[in-house]
Parts: structure tokens; sequence; C-alpha cells
């Protein structure tokens, strides 16, 4: 019986073996014998090529995690050269007419970098940074002189690339600035026979082209930047392709592709390191008509980090939309006065018009930058296509006023010289000065100058307090004197004046006058009036808004002066990994007895809140107590002064510091209703947020 068991189970296992090998025979022979021929044909006709997969570049996010700046996945068109000029085409120029032709008649957008109008007679236009260097490396590639015209460099296209001359001006620049666009990236040594045509092309432009020239164009997945924002311009900054020089840094680390985008300005520069993802690698499978069968990622593409900046939002919208407004209205205002001035013939009343603004906002405890607000300005979406006009727009909206201008900070600078002198025991916060009007000690060498109320009145006995109250020139020319100009340069230094802020973008270090360069500035020698001069805010000294602002805080929260960086934080892009998280540096300090400070917070208390306060008429009554002192910044005979102004609120527990500069607004005072727009906007974000959160924990 076991035996017969035995046997069957033998016979099994024998059958179902054959049964297997016999599945695999047919197989087999279908494979090779039946559809043989068929799978031969198809994989010659099947085209497997190696492709970069472009990384999403990480998002950029306010304090709060609001978003700034985005991805969004787009499609780009690409021109073969090869296919163009090498395949089977007759008249390649004919060509690129007809597929320029497509792009308009879809409503799409070709790139062209050629800075040359794009109709007779031919200029140069303004150029980028990125157009100028591809020029002179197209130029020195072809063996031509740079002082090429436009002309020039026309008539050569025409020749070089064969343009019939029965085209059009028009149409020969057309394919001129294609082939040029081809060419300049061999002269960069971009040995790449494709380039970026279209970007972000729309569906019905690629039907087209993919129907019409299916052997010349090539669509590649891509991403473009989203601008969920209109405001923070200056400094967002932009992204765009790399010229020569910054493709040889950048390759260095192996994670560029010669048509990368980086960052050329702003946020988007200054953390490319960050922002910028690893491309990964694909295998595209293609039939010999161009459409994709397989894509194989051999290499997952890694987007960038993610960046949390110190700025607010709101705060920055409300600035930017603040300052145009101030702006606007006293521009306005002076239109009129203008007017009525020349209409009497008093043409020495005649002001210049505003040109241009910038405010910072900086948190008192820890110098973070909440708001960098510059104007004019303009928008991000539109920046590349704007370019040209930005150039040469009236009062340089491209310039960023409020880390880049540089402005004598008039008697803004007194606190400074109120705490210098106190802290150095030239005065004591209860010891007066009677204002004379005009300081006579130095006569004997001519030099007499005067408080800014005199001849029209005196100021009287001044303490410290009031002296910042008054903003009496008397009062800081004499304690200034006592106390020297070297030791006056130190405490500015210390305050943030004229040194780096610590911020990661571009800035202007700006200037503390000083003996050392005062000559190499001016082209003038040094005198004891440029001491006096430099201890009421003007001679030579020039400081930013950030550095303005940074300054006010330090005195508010009783010398502390913070790193103005504006990087919070750095997540990568899965948001599982906190990269960089930013602490409060401090970068020095101004140590003297808080009744030091409290005397000077207290004058700068009454320039709000006293009716014999500059900035009484705008501020005073306001919700919460606050400090402040305005400043007039002389610019010379004939030339209408700049208006500075600084604060902090709330008075007796510091928060937020405010800088605004207008450049030919006259004087502090009129840039109070700036600033109360501001804290408005400050304090009512703050309240709705605290009734969120309030909200929040009732819910719970």
């Amino acid at each position: 019986m076991g035996k017969l068991i035995k046997t069957s189970r033998l016979f099994a296992l024998s059958l179902l073996i054959a049964v297997l090998v016999g599945t695999y025979a047919v197989t087999l022979y279908k494979l090779q014998i039946i559809e043989g021929a068929a799978y031969y044909e198809e994989s010659r006709n099947n085209i497997v090529t190696s492709a970069a997969v472009t990384a999403a570049r990480g998002n950029i996010y306010d304090r709060y995690g609001r978003v700034l700046v985005s991805n969004r996945e787009c499609y780009n068109i690409k021109l073969n050269a090869d296919a163009l000029f090498y395949g089977d085409l007759e008249d390649p120029n004919a060509a690129i007419l007809d597929i320029v032709g497509i792009v308009r008649a879809c409503g799409d957008t070709y790139i062209d970098e050629l800075p040359v109008t794009l109709e007779p007679p031919f200029e140069y236009t303004a150029m980028t940074s990125i157009q100028e260097t591809m020029l002179q490396a197209y130029l020195r590639d072809k063996d031509m002189d740079e002082g090429t015209t436009a002309v020039e460099l026309m008539s050569y296209f025409r020749t070089r690339y064969g343009i019939d001359n029965n085209y059009s001006a028009e149409d020969m620049r057309t394919v001129a600035g294609i082939r040029y666009e081809i060419n300049v990236r061999y002269a960069q040594n971009f040995a790449t026979t494709q380039y970026i045509f279209v970007e972000d092309a729309s569906i019905a432009l690629i039907s087209k082209l993919m129907e019409a020239y299916g052997d010349i164009v090539e669509i590649e997945t891509s991403f473009v930047r989203e601008y969920n924002t209109q405001y923070a311009a200056h400094l967002l900054g932009y992204i765009g392709l790399m010229n020569h020089t910054e493709y040889e840094r950048y390759s260095k680390t192996g994670d560029y592709k010669m048509d990368a985008k980086v960052g050329k300005d702003g946020v988007e520069l200054a953390f490319e390191r960050y922002l910028h993802g690893k491309d990964g690698e694909a295998q595209i499978t293609s039939t010999a008509g161009g459409t994709v069968t397989n894509t194989l990622y051999t290499e997952e593409p890694e987007p960038g980090n993610h960046l949390y900046l110190t700025i607010d939002l709101q705060l920055q919208e409300a600035a930017e939309k603040a300052l145009e407004a101030g702006i606007t209205r006293l521009q306005r205002a002076r239109d009129t006065a203008n007017l009525e001035a020349e209409s009497i013939g008093a043409l020495d009343k005649v002001a210049e018009d505003i040109q241009g603004g910038a405010i910072a906002v900086v948190d008192v405890t820890s110098g973070e930058p909440l708001v960098l607000a510059s104007y004019p300005t303009y928008r991000l979406d539109t920046m590349i296509e704007d370019y040209s006009g930005l150039l040469e727009a009236e009062n340089d909206p491209l310039f960023n006023r409020a880390l880049m201008g540089a402005y004598a900070p008039g008697s803004t600078f007194k606190p400074c010289t109120a705490i210098a002198c106190l802290t150095e025991n030239i005065i004591n916060t209860e010891e007066t000065i009677k204002c004379q009007g005009i300081f006579t000690k130095y006569a004997y060498a001519g030099y007499t100058p005067t408080c800014w109320i005199y001849p029209d009145g005196l100021h009287g006995n001044e303490n410290i307090s009031t002296a910042v109250r008054d903003s009496c020139n008397y009062y800081f020319y004499t304690v200034g004197d006592l106390l020297g100009v070297d030791k006056l340069v130190e405490y500015a230094h210390r305050f943030g004046l004229g040194v780096p802020t610590g911020i990661e973008l571009p800035e202007t270090v700006g200037n503390m006058t000083n003996r050392e360069n005062h000559e190499e500035i001016t082209g003038e020698s040094w005198t004891q009036g440029d001491a006096l001069q430099a201890a009421i805010g003007q001679s030579d000294s020039l400081f930013t808004p950030l550095q303005l602002a940074e300054y006010c805080a330090a005195i508010a929260n009783g010398g502390t002066r913070y790193s103005a960086s504006i990087l919070k934080s750095v997540r990568s892009y899965d948001y599982s990994e906190k990269i960089l998280e930013s602490g409060s540096d401090v970068l020095s300090t101004v140590s003297s007895p808080d009744y030091n400070y409290a005397a000077v917070q207290y004058g700068m208390y009454l320039v709000a809140n006293d009716p014999a306060g500059s900035a009484y008429a705008d501020l005073f009554g306001y919700p919460v107590d606050v400090a402040a002192k305005t400043g007039t910044a002389q610019l010379g005979k004939g030339k209408t002064y700049n208006a500075i102004f600084i604060c902090y609120a709330p008075y007796d527990d510091p928060e937020i510091a405010i800088a605004i500069v207008l450049e030919r607004g006259v004087a502090g005072s009129n840039l109070c209703s700036i600033a109360r727009d501001v804290l408005d906007s400050y304090f009512s974000i703050k309240n709705a947020s605290n009734t969120l959160e309030n909200e929040n924990k009732l819910l719970k």
C-alpha cells in the first residue's frame, strides 16, 4: 500500500514538471518565433535616453508660516538645435519664424534675451547682468569688437545666419534672437544643443508644436516660482538662468545643470544653498516619433529646503501701503504749495518732489526685522518682462532703500549723543544747560553754529529729557564738544550705526562721521565744526533705515543691539527635520545705568506726548504710548531736506521699533502719520492673534 502511494506521488510530480516545461516551451516559441519580429521591430524603434529631472526649489515663508514664494509645476519647451539645423528642414530660418508665429498665436511668450530693440532703428536695450555677460561672451567668441553697435550686430546676424534679404527688419530680428540664444550657450562654454525656448508653456502650444515640429521641440516638466504676495519684492529677490561665472561656482557642488535657475537677488540669492534642490535622473523610453512610453527614475529628485523668514507678511503689506499712501498724500500737498509759491514768485519756497522712501520695523527684544519696505517698488511676477523699463524708470524702483540707502540721520541721532554723554559723565540727568541760540565757543575761528529755533526764540534751560524733546542744537553742541568725536564714534558703532547689521542680504554699511575718512569723503579737512555737526546728526554721517531701526530698538531695550538676521529657520523639504534655527545673537551692548536710559527714553516719550514735541500732533492720544524722535537731514544749499523718523512702542514695555526715511520729505514730523498707520496695523494684528489664541484655548 505504501509503495503504491509513493508511486502515485512520483507520477503527479512528473506530470506537473512536464506541464510547466511545456508551458514555458510554448511561451518561448510564441515570443521568439511568432511575436519575435514584432518585439524586434519595437526595440529598434524605441529610444532610451537619460535626462536630468529638475528638483523643486524650496518655499519661502514669513515668520508665521504664511507662504511668500512657492512653486508651480509647468511644462517647458526646448528647441533641439541639431534637429533644427542638421535635420531634414530645408529652411531653418523659415521654421523659426513659423514656430514663433505659433507661440504668439497661442498667447505664449518665448525667451529672447538678445538686448536689441525688436524693430529698427536697432539699439541696445537696458541689460541685466546676465544679458551683458552673454553679449560680451558672444562678441569675444566671434572675434568682434566690444564696442560693436546694435546696427552692426544685426547686420552681422543677417550675414552669419543666412537670413533672407526679403525678410522684414522685424522678422530678421526675430530669427536672429533665436539663433543668438542657441549660439550664445556655446560662447558661454555651455556645450548644449538645447535651450529653453518657452517656459510655462500652455497645453495648446505644446499640442500645436508637437504636431508641426515634433522632431525639433522637446517637452520637459519643470517648476516656476509662484509669488503669493505683491509685496516685499526688494527683500525676496528673484531667480534666473546662470551666467558662466555662476555656473563655474555652483557646478562645483555637482548639483547644478547648465540651464539651472539660481537666485539673482534678495533672499533667493542669499540662501541659494538651502533653497536649491538636488536634481534627479531618469531613463526615458520613447518611440521614434517622440512619444514617451515609459519613465524610470534612476535617482529621485530631492526638493530644496524651506525657509522661514523673520518678516511678518501682514505688517510688511501694511507698511508698504502706508509708505505709498503717505508719499502720495505729502506730494499732493507739496504740489499745491509749489503752485502757490510760483504764483507769487517765491521760487525759493518751491520744494523738490519726493523721490522715494523706506520703512524698517524690528522686534525690540530680538532685533529681528519684521518689515523692510522700499518705495518705489515693483512686482516680482512681472519683473523679468518689466526689467528694461524698471532700469530706466524715474527714482530707481529697483533700488532697495531700506538696506542700500544711506541717509544723514538728522536729529534722530541725538539720543545716541545723549546716552554717550550721560555714560561718560559729561552731564547728568538733572543738570541743565541754557540755550543761548548761538554757540560761540569757536567764534574766533569764524564758526558760530546756531540752534534751529534761533533767531525766532530760545529754548531756555534744558535737561537731557527736554533737550531730546526740543531737539535743542545748542545743548547737543555743548555736550558733544565736551565728549569729543572719537567717543561719539565709539558709541554710534556700538548702537549699530555705520557698521554691519548682521542681515544676510546686501547692505550699505554707511558711515559715522570721523577724523580718519572725513577728507576722503568730503574733500575737506577736519575741523571742530564737523565734531559739533556730528553730535546733532549732520556732517557726513550716513545710515540705512535698518541701522536706524536697530539703533532705536537698542535705545528702547536699554542698550542691547541684536543681529538683524532675516532667517528664522530652515526646514527639510518634507518638513520632518529642522535644518537650522536662528537665535537672537547680541552684536554689541551700550552699558549705562537704567536711569540714564530712562531719561533719554522719557525725552522721546515727550516728543510724541508733550505739546512741545514735534510728533505730538499725530501721536498724542494714541491708544498705546509711543516714544519717538524726528529728524531733518540737510543736503546742501538749494536742496530740499530729507525727513527721518524713529519711534518705538509701547513706551513702557517696548515691542517694536520703527525707522522711516523720505527722500526730500522736508521734516521728520511729516512722517508721523505713516508711523501711526504702521503701529495701527501691528497692534491690530497682535490683538487679533491674541483673540484667536484665546478662542482656541476655549475650544480645547
